[in-house]
């Protein structure tokens, strides 16, 4: 879709806004869980350490909105969460080990980055196959460009298709703001969490803007949000009306920004962050799958597509990897690296095959097929004859079930967005 023509009926000129895309996931940890665990559903969730019995320190990474109802944050001391909301405890005959009601506990559940990188890997796949630029800021949102995909008289349908397969493919919710600039499509994927959808059309964005809390501004955190206020500037609109020299004398260049994003003024494009890491292409049946004959068929249209797509990025690849999804949620890669960076459409498709041999019986819900360890500087392509000598003595890695799959580009910084905490870099 990537090459396709705007859409048709839709016409188009060079001084058009352009049409920018914040996807951010809801609760992004916890709709993980829940994915591998479905009896969480509607159950107050928090993801954390420092819970058990003996741990010392330990903070919230994420709560659901359900547990955020008794008080749980994100960035929470642990101790904190569970003088609010109590660890419910099943006991073996299945009695809630606590004298608390049912519906004042909460389920506990500790950070398993290797597994929410192997779900954001997913989301990741259709972000880019939705638009022809996307800008990953963290493991759970992004910006898309989708100026080239759609028309801001059908934007909000377009963005809608986008929620429905990350929804229908993967099985976690997100919120996605529409807007001609970078700041107000991020505040508008706020605007109406979770599973929401606002779009401020050209033209709308500053009468958007304007009624709200300066914290809520692009960029503002609680002690520039207090400086503003002790500025007797308690709105964005505030902000867009005054007088820009004494922001800048405060706040430097920044308060010049902080000027210009509460008029509704970003010209900053959505533009990649570094070169793709990987080029990764999934599909998710159905139904589980235990048939090898249909499985294959897929790894070979697969290996087809992300050869194709490293062709036309002009890079090569050291690493072949294969993915297995197999119910309800078990994630298995396998993966064999190359001596040398190869264009190899057949060498792909055979790897594939030889990485996959082991779930040919099993059911599968998804597979998928990635190369990594990628090259875009000229270099001398290792030959086949080089490889098959090399590759008797390569073997597949080891099972690493909920294992990390990156995508096309990696996250750069840390998830702070939807009340989820970082714990660590997750590029």
């Amino acid at each position: 879709m990537a090459n396709e023509a705007q859409l048709p009926g839709i016409e188009r000129s060079e001084s058009d806004d352009r049409i920018v895309c914040h996807v951010d996931a809801d609760c992004f940890y916890a709709s993980c869980e829940r994915l591998r665990e479905p009896a969480l559903r509607g159950e107050p969730v928090v993801v954390g350490m420092g819970y058990e019995p003996g741990d010392t320190v330990g903070a919230v990474a994420t709560a659901s909105y359900e547990a955020r109802e008794f008080g749980v944050e994100s960035a929470q001391a642990i101790s904190t969460a569970l003088e609010r909301l109590p660890r419910r405890k099943p006991l073996e005959n299945g009695a809630d080990g606590t004298d608390l009601e049912r519906s004042e506990t909460g389920y506990y559940r500790p950070v398993d980055m290797d597994y929410y990188e192997s779900v954001a890997a997913d989301v990741r796949e259709i972000l880019h196959d939705c638009a022809d630029v996307v800008r990953e800021v963290s493991i759970d949102e992004a910006y898309l460009d989708v100026t080239e995909r759609t028309a801001w008289e059908v934007a909000d349908g377009f963005a809608r298709h986008i929620t429905d397969r990350i929804r229908r493919e993967v099985g976690v919710t997100v919120s996605v703001g529409v807007a001609p600039a970078m700041s107000a499509a991020k505040i508008a994927s706020d605007f109406d969490k979770p599973d929401g959808l606002t779009v401020v059309r050209p033209g709308e964005v500053r009468e958007f803007l304007a009624p709200l809390e300066v914290d809520l501004l692009h960029g503002v955190g609680p002690v520039t949000a207090r400086e503003l206020r002790e500025m007797g500037l308690e709105t964005a609109g505030d902000v867009a009306v005054t007088d820009p020299e004494p922001l800048i004398d405060r706040f430097g260049e920044r308060g010049r920004e902080l000027y210009d994003r509460a008029r509704g003024e970003d010209d900053r494009r959505v533009e990649p962050r570094g070169e793709p890491k990987s080029f990764s292409r999934e599909s998710a049946f159905a139904d589980p799958v235990a048939e090898p004959d249909p499985k294959y068929e897929q790894i070979e249209t697969l290996a087809s597509a992300v050869v194709d797509r490293a062709r036309r990025e002009g890079a090569l690849y050291r690493t072949v990897g294969v993915k297995a999804v197999l119910p309800p949620y078990d994630v298995n890669t396998r993966e064999r690296s190359l001596p040398g960076p190869v264009d190899d459409p057949d060498l792909v498709d055979r790897i594939a095959r030889q990485l996959f041999a082991e779930f040919d019986s099993a059911p599968v819900r998804k597979l998928g097929v990635r190369v990594s360890n990628l090259e875009f500087a000229a270099t001398d392509q290792a030959s086949l004859d080089g490889w098959e000598a090399a590759s008797t003595e390569a073997t597949a890695d080891e099972p690493r079930s909920g294992a990390a799959e990156p995508d096309d580009g990696e996250p750069t910084r840390p998830a702070t967005t939807d009340g989820q905490t970082s714990l660590n870099d997750f590029s």
